[in-house]
């Protein structure tokens, strides 16, 4: 990979911040976004701006092709079985409640198990929860390695009879534990299951196979994988999405409307009513077309090689501790940790003030937070724009941050 070239397509790492170069390590949180993805938002704006579908005029037809071209682009991207399995919904947290609602709510009943994990993102454990609440169905958790993995054995013996749905990260936002979704959508189908996976931090780093692994749903967003925010793709098998009712109603996913009934459109406009996110959907285009152009695989032995190098210079450090797997190729490209005796908030506003940008808090994973006996963490996440240089002025920031604050109290 060409870093130098690559970076240069980034107008906003081109900046100082504090007085220091931008050093962005918060891409887990959101990308930063590539000119080609910026100037097709802009050109559509700019030249094409119309609502999509109904129209028969030319700038009409042209928004058409260019929201519709993005959906060819995402099928192709994830290895989806047809251009219908693929839904535009507002990112990762709608895709995975409109899974919950529609169909968690109608095929699960009282005495059903939903199984997930400890190191869900609430997006993915709080829509279950609701279901559970309006079902009577059971929650059941996979216990959790030491090392934040997750032992197939576990998952065979926490999946029974009575489990109607599976809801699995990819890879943790916190752990960055890259986990088996191959193997536990086959223990899960065998259970007569369906798997739900949150791929908002997997689809962006490594390369999404949907057909290969065999999930019956897929989730993630737009904003982590280079393209802008506001959009977001729910994939699901058609033959389950056939069976499921739209979660909201209006202009664009009905056939027909009567006074007292209507029908709905075919997949996958049912799930997209009114006026869809089209610049957003333009712009994931191009951030696909950009990522394709480096190659999913090269990104994602880029931040192999980034992780392994933060695993051995934060290992380094006295008084940090390190959260998740320290096998660099069960991460993907997530360092979480704290440093003994300070608040993750001080270390992520020490940083700050040397142009480095991390991430500290619960990250939405509050339970996880508890397995781990912590309030808070520090994250720094990278992207395919990183570097080692990166990684050296975050082990050196973190030095700094530690001795400031022994001096202080």
């Amino acid at each position: 990979m060409d870093m130098k070239n690559i970076r240069s397509q980034f107008p906003i790492l081109d900046q100082e911040v504090n007085g220091r170069p931008l050093v962005y390590l918060d891409s887990a949180a959101t990308s930063q976004k590539p000119l080609s993805v910026i100037e097709s938002v802009e050109r559509y704006y700019r030249e094409y701006n119309s609502n999509v579908h109904r129209g028969v005029h030319t700038l009409g037809t042209k928004a058409t092709d260019g929201f519709e071209g993005a959906r060819d682009k995402v099928r192709k991207f994830i290895n989806a079985a047809s251009r219908e399995e693929v839904i535009f919904s507002r990112g990762t947290t709608t895709s995975l409640n409109i899974v919950a609602t529609s169909y968690g709510r109608a095929f699960c009943k009282e005495g059903d198990e939903i199984v997930i994990s400890y190191m869900e993102h609430h997006s993915n454990l709080i829509p279950w929860q609701q279901v559970a609440k309006v079902t009577g169905a059971t929650l059941k958790y996979i216990p959790l390695q030491k090392d934040g993995t997750l032992n197939l054995e576990d998952v065979e013996k926490t999946i029974t009879d009575r489990t109607k749905i599976v809801a699995i990260t990819h890879v943790s936002n916190v752990l960055g534990t890259i986990n088996p979704i191959r193997e536990i959508a086959k223990i899960a189908h065998a259970k007569g299951a369906v798997i739900v996976v949150d791929g908002a931090q997997a689809a962006p780093h490594i390369k999404v196979d949907v057909q290969d692994l065999d999930v019956d749903f897929y989730a993630f967003s737009s904003h982590k994988m280079c393209g802008p925010t506001g959009i977001g793709v729910l994939y699901g098998k058609k033959d389950l999405l056939e069976q499921m009712e739209p979660v909201e109603f209006g202009g664009e996913m009905i056939d027909f409307v009567n006074l007292y009934d209507s029908t709905w459109k075919e997949l996958p406009w049912k799930f997209e009513a009114g006026t869809p996110s089209i610049a957003q959907a333009i712009g994931l285009g191009a951030a696909i077309d950009f990522l394709e152009e480096i190659g999913m695989d090269n990104i994602h032995q880029h931040e192999y090689d980034l992780v392994e190098y933060a695993l051995k210079k934060l290992s380094e450090i006295e008084g940090v501790t390190i959260f998740g797997p320290l096998d660099a190729s069960k991460k993907g490209g997530v360092v979480t940790f704290n440093i003994d005796g300070v608040h993750p908030h001080d270390v992520s506003t020490a940083l700050d003030m040397e142009g480095i940008a991390i991430r500290a808090g619960h990250h939405c994973a509050q339970p996880l937070m508890k397995v781990l006996n912590q309030t808070a963490t520090a994250r720094a996440s990278f992207y395919l724009y990183n570097t080692k240089e990166d990684i050296d002025a975050l082990a050196d920031g973190l030095v700094k941050a530690k001795e400031f604050f022994s001096n202080v109290f």
